[in-house]
Formats: C-alpha cells, sequence, structure tokens
C-alpha cells in the first residue's frame, strides 16, 4: 500500500491526507489496501482505540473523496473527537466542482436525508425507506467557471453523501458524480473521480490548541480545473 502523507500529528491524534480510490476501513468488498491497514502498520497503538474493526477511526471519507481524516491515538482523544463530531464542535469545509454556474453567491440547504428505497447505495433528500434525519449544508461560489462552479461546502451535519445529494437536489450535482449526477452527468476532461475533496477541519484538541488542518487540492482535481480555465 502507499504511504500516506500525514498532515499533523501530536501525542494524542494524526491529520492524513486521503488519496482518492483508497477506502478508510474494511468492508464486504475491501478487505486489504485500507487506511486501517497502513495505521496498524505505521501506527499500531491505534489497535486499541475505539471499535475493534475500524481502530482509531472518528469519522470517515467515501472511497473517491479525498482530503483530512482525523484519527484517534487513544480512547479519550477517540471519544473527544466523536463528541465534536456529533455536537458540531469541528469546522468542516470541503471544496467541490459542480454541474452548472450558480447564480447565487451562497447558500443554505437545509433538507433531511433518508436512504433511497431503489438503490441501496444511494441517499435521497425528503423522502426513502427508514428514518429520515436532519442535514444542513452551507455553501459559497470560490469561482465560476464554463458549465462548472466551484464551490465551498460546509456540512453542519454528518450524514451520509450529504454534500452530494443536498447539492444534486438543488440541480447542481458534483462534477463526474455517477451515482447523483443523474441525466446531468458531466466530467470535465481527464477527470476519472467525483470532484470531492475535504479541505479543512478546525476544531479545538484535547490540549485546548485550536487547530486548522489543511490538505490542498491534489493534483488530479487541480488538472481539471486547469483545463476549465485555459477555456474560460
Amino acid at each position: 500500500m502507499q504511504a500516506l502523507e500525514i498532515i499533523y500529528e501530536d501525542d494524542d491524534m494524526l491529520a492524513l491526507a486521503k488519496p482518492a480510490g483508497i477506502v478508510v476501513h474494511h468492508d464486504a468488498t475491501h478487505t486489504s489496501g485500507t487506511v486501517v491497514d497502513w495505521l496498524l502498520v505505521n501506527r499500531p497503538e491505534v489497535k486499541e482505540v475505539g471499535d475493534s474493526e475500524r481502530p482509531g477511526i472518528v469519522h470517515r471519507l467515501d472511497k473517491d473523496t479525498s482530503g483530512v481524516l482525523l484519527v484517534a491515538k487513544n480512547q479519550k482523544t477517540f471519544l473527544y473527537i466523536k463528541n465534536l463530531f456529533q455536537t458540531s464542535g469541528i469546522q468542516k469545509k470541503y471544496q467541490t466542482l459542480v454541474i452548472g454556474v450558480m447564480q447565487n453567491d451562497n447558500g443554505i440547504i437545509d433538507e433531511p436525508i433518508a436512504r433511497s428505497t431503489k438503490n441501496f447505495q444511494k441517499r435521497v433528500v425528503g423522502g426513502g425507506q427508514g428514518r429520515s434525519r436532519e442535514a444542513v449544508t452551507h455553501y459559497r461560489v470560490l469561482e465560476r467557471l464554463p458549465e462548472y462552479t466551484l464551490v465551498e461546502a460546509s456540512p453542519k451535519t454528518g450524514r451520509t453523501h450529504q454534500i452530494r445529494s443536498h447539492l444534486a437536489h438543488i440541480g447542481y450535482p458534483v462534477a463526474c458524480d455517477k451515482l447523483y449526477g443523474g441525466k446531468r452527468y458531466m466530467c470535465p476532461t481527464g477527470l476519472g473521480r467525483q470532484f470531492l475533496h475535504a479541505h479543512s477541519l478546525t476544531f479545538e484538541a484535547p490540549s485546548g490548541k485550536k487547530l486548522e488542518l489543511i490538505s490542498s487540492l491534489p493534483t488530479d482535481l487541480e488538472g481539471a480545473l486547469k483545463v476549465l480555465r485555459a477555456i474560460k
């Protein structure tokens, strides 16, 4: 497995820059080559932290989403960070390219999300099987490009596929997102995965230190923007 870039590390935690294409922990179809596998080799102390099947993991990113991933190195920190996520004590910012040119400079999507009745992998806004859960996403335009908009999305809740389903719901699906793109599915030249990147996490560490952990856009996403800017 490839080495993972460490953005930040102290005695309590570390933050990794997760590349696209790597799964965070084992599941039915991924039993090796995950972030957890890398951790058990390089930071074996996480083995006894949190869930035994996903040691040290306090949140996750989808396989094809890149960016900042926090890992707890002891149980006290695990519980502390988990509580921050549950109580919106961590400010999350994602960068995403959406299909279509947004007219509004910013906005708030406050719509519940539930699992789809037609596709178990998909989430739907305002309905679906089981219980709908509150979901709130703030967004603002960073740059308007030909047929696309670069957006900063800040989810205030942590639902599965929240940003992807929310933006598709308002008519601006994430570029290259096969699951939520629908009839509007488009992909910038050369890009082979959804344009969604966990850019930063801002929070107070257990030590009381204020942290802003940032992961720069990876080369594939920067390359897609470069192509679009060249025809602007």
